[in-house]
């Protein structure tokens, strides 16, 4: 059947009766709902990497660059991290229920403030088919329905990962509406989904900053409108130019494709002479393409002849790559490099390198960002490195959420009060 604005909106309806019924469902059953999804994702991992190959197949033929093809990619191991992740979010504690707090007033009444489902979640998606697997099985554990809008260019995967969610958790004895995948490419329903806040309580986009901000400024349900990375290393005169040149290749070269990889580096003038040179051979060695600043190609000119250093141009700062290029500026002070990431960040991922104790705590108390990280990679802002589980979105919004979006980050709260027959006078 074609999905029609009525139909969509009729499903998550849907969606949103039987998010009323987890939300009752007892641990337990939660619980065997994800490690069923585990298993179904194993026994099916033959069937879910032929659908895989399918999308690369169309992706190469519509000319589709080499990282999102790697953005889109499963193999074995990817495949076998989609079903520990959802063992894992089975072994964490259950938010809902918590009670947050619990105190009696003076006139008797006793007051709890208990933790419980948002509702409905509606999540945009591009690219990375275990997104699927990832929000399904937070949401799953926090008590939601969700409703799933993957990318075209996984369609045939996301498909697949969805009715295995699907099958799985209506064999543990939860509704399969709970979980709802869009299966038109028809971009005219991200459209239609934006409107639903009658029906969908919070919306959460993952991908470009066109795709946020288009979310942003058209949802009519509150939406997280972070997660566009442009992340910043600040390398300081007091840092360990060694650990330096590691945390800065690895910030860029790990997983280049993703929100959390290093764009720009911000060098300290007093150990630019030194640590430049070695960072543009350690790139060229990863085929990393270095645009630098006016100040760095003067130290760097020797190489600027070489295929991996080129001059910046204005807009190679804030900029989110998502590829092996990263851009670089020397700066006089730490206040400079403040003011650089105040104007070009995006209030992501922001590092410093430092061994000096006092000019850490102030990048780290003073930089506005999701999350600050002193001496170490931005690629640990992750919800699977935090401890979260997986995440559903890495914030930079203030409300509700900022950082990496675990299970507590999608539940809300509501208050009981007991009484006696109190009235109010």
């Amino acid at each position: 059947m074609t999905t029609t604005a009525q139909s969509l909106h009729d499903q998550t309806v849907s969606t949103a009766a039987a998010a009323h019924r987890l939300a009752a469902a007892s641990t337990e059953v939660k619980n065997a709902a994800l490690i069923a999804i585990a298993e179904q994702i194993e026994s099916n991992s033959a069937s879910i990497l032929r659908a895989n190959g399918q999308d690369l197949d169309a992706a190469k033929r519509d000319g589709l660059s080499f990282h999102m093809r790697d953005r889109m990619t499963l193999n074995e191991a990817r495949v076998k991290d989609m079903a520990d992740a959802a063992r894992n979010i089975a072994s964490f504690d259950d938010p809902i229920g918590e009670i947050l707090e619990h105190r009696e007033l003076p006139n008797g009444l006793d007051l709890e403030q208990v933790r419980v489902p948002l509702g409905v979640i509606g999540v945009i998606y591009e690219s990375r088919p275990n997104v699927t697997i990832d929000i399904a099985t937070l949401c799953l554990k926090s008590g939601n329905g969700v409703v799933l809008r993957g990318g075209k260019e996984c369609i045939i995967t996301n498909t697949v990962l969805a009715g295995i969610v699907k099958d799985a958790i209506e064999s543990a004895g939860i509704p399969r509406d709970v979980v709802l995948f869009i299966e038109s490419t028809d971009r005219a329903l991200v459209g239609e989904m934006l409107e639903m806040d009658d029906v969908i309580d919070l919306m959460i986009p993952r991908g470009s900053a066109d795709l946020v901000n288009f979310v942003g400024q058209n949802a009519k349900m509150p939406a997280i409108t972070g997660g566009v990375g442009v992340s910043h290393t600040y390398v300081d005169a007091s840092a360990d130019l060694k650990k330096a040149l590691a945390i800065v290749v690895n910030a860029k070269v790990q997983r280049p494709t993703v929100c959390n990889a290093l764009d720009t580096v911000l060098v300290h003038q007093g150990v630019a002479r030194d640590f430049l040179p070695r960072l543009a051979t350690e790139f060229g060695i990863h085929d990393v393409e270095l645009r630098a600043d006016g100040r760095a190609m003067s130290v760097l000119g020797a190489l600027a002849g070489g295929a991996h250093v080129s001059p910046a141009k204005s807009d190679d700062f804030g900029t989110e790559f998502l590829a092996l290029i990263a851009s670089v500026k020397i700066v006089d002070s730490i206040d400079d490099a403040f003011d650089h990431i105040v104007e070009y960040g995006s209030r992501h991922s922001e590092a410093i390198v430092a061994e000096d104790a006092e000019t850490v705590e102030r990048f780290l108390n003073e930089v506005d960002a999701g999350v600050v990280l002193a001496n170490t990679s931005t690629r640990f802002n992750d919800g699977a490195e935090f401890g979260l589980g997986a995440e559903v979105a890495i914030s930079t919004n203030k409300l509700h959420a900022r950082g990496p979006m675990g299970l507590k980050e999608i539940t809300s709260y509501k208050w009981k009060v007991r009484g006696q027959g109190q009235i109010r006078q």
